[in-house]
């Protein structure tokens, strides 16, 4: 959820997740309010790592939609994004009662990557329009998360080797500055 609409107080949902379900519901008793539903959950891991693709994620539509890349590409990658996620987290952690087609994963990445107040994806816009890393993050004035999870995830992926061609691409872009256009016509090939 985004911070700017629980200070509007529009009806907002967060997931709090603990080892022990009990202390995650002690706290969904603290934050709940009128205009916030908390959900509890015991999947640390899986809670953290999606915060951490989601912005990957974000970034990428920015730059998709810099580039003009219409509402049917966008619904594709998005989906793509949340396939990559869900492959990563199973082969990081492993969790059988994890439901990724929830807020705290598919609910996430969505509002993520298609509101205007994402900070990932206004990154991303920047970057698509010919910005330098830099540049984005002095103008920005502001930290996009998914500049530095981008490396993260590329790091912690070559220990797994999974096929994450969109948060690869993030990669090329923002840490190889590769051609956004170019890298994304790559990326564009290999989405189902």
């Amino acid at each position: 959820c985004h911070a700017e609409e629980v200070a509007m107080e529009r009806l907002s949902y967060l997931t709090l997740s603990s080892k022990y379900i009990e202390v995650a519901r002690s706290m969904c008793d603290i934050f709940a309010c009128d205009y916030i539903k908390t959900i509890p959950g015991t999947d640390i891991y899986g809670v953290e790592y999606a915060a951490v693709l989601k912005n990957i994620y974000a970034v990428a539509a920015g730059v998709c939609h810099s580039l003009s890349y219409g509402d049917n590409f966008m619904a594709v990658l998005i989906t793509n994004a949340f396939h990559e996620m869900r492959d990563f987290l199973h082969a990081t952690h492993p969790d059988k009662s994890r439901r990724t087609a929830t807020s705290a994963y598919l609910g996430d990445l969505l509002v993520t990557s298609y509101s205007q107040f994402s900070r990932n994806r206004t990154f991303g816009m920047m970057i698509g329009k010919g910005y330098s890393v830099q540049s984005a993050q002095v103008e920005m004035n502001m930290v996009a998360e998914g500049y530095y999870g981008t490396k993260c995830i590329y790091e912690i992926n070559r220990k797994y080797n999974l096929h994450m061609p969109i948060a690869e691409a993030m990669y090329k872009i923002l840490y190889e500055q590769k051609y956004p256009a170019y890298i994304i016509k790559q990326l564009a090939d290999q989405l189902q």
